[in-house]
């Protein structure tokens, strides 16, 4: 049963007509049509599809919609812009810290999310912050050297 549910996006109040178990990656994809959340295992376990909700990054695929009512979620196109990119974005190109690209998203918005609670984090932290965002292409150290130059 759908109800009116507010929150939101990238700045933007936002209310959608959602099942409150609908996940938030379906309605930001499918009702929102912010496309660059992907969808990865569909568990929470691969980081592909994580957003931003009030400061954390969150797997988009099992949280469900009743669970961000009135939360502030910012998505990888409220990061930056091709005008203004983020820092990390930024960051991410130098480094080329992007093959295949499919994890990039998820990678960016959990950098993110660390970044904005600790500004100055160390290599470890940025490391613990990231074990749960895969990559296949193997990137991971290019990664990590994007956010070390942002965090320095």
């Amino acid at each position: 049963m759908s109800q009116k549910i507010h929150f939101a996006v990238n700045g933007l109040a936002t209310q959608v007509s959602a099942d409150p178990k609908q996940s938030l990656l379906d309605v930001l994809r499918n009702d929102l049509q912010l496309k660059a959340t992907r969808l990865g295992c569909g568990l929470g376990q691969c980081g592909a599809c994580r957003v931003i909700v009030d400061g954390h990054a969150v797997a988009a695929c099992d949280t469900p919609m009743w669970a961000v009512a009135d939360k502030n979620i910012t998505t990888l196109e409220g990061l930056g812009s091709p005008q203004a990119p983020h820092p990390l974005q930024s960051a991410f190109i130098a480094h080329q810290a992007a093959q295949c690209g499919f994890c990039t998203s998820g990678m960016l918005m959990t950098a993110a999310a660390l970044l904005q609670r600790q500004p100055h984090p160390s290599e470890n932290e940025i490391k613990q912050a990231l074990e749960d965002n895969l990559c296949r292409c193997g990137i991971h150290q290019r990664v990590l050297q994007a956010v070390m130059q942002v965090a320095a």
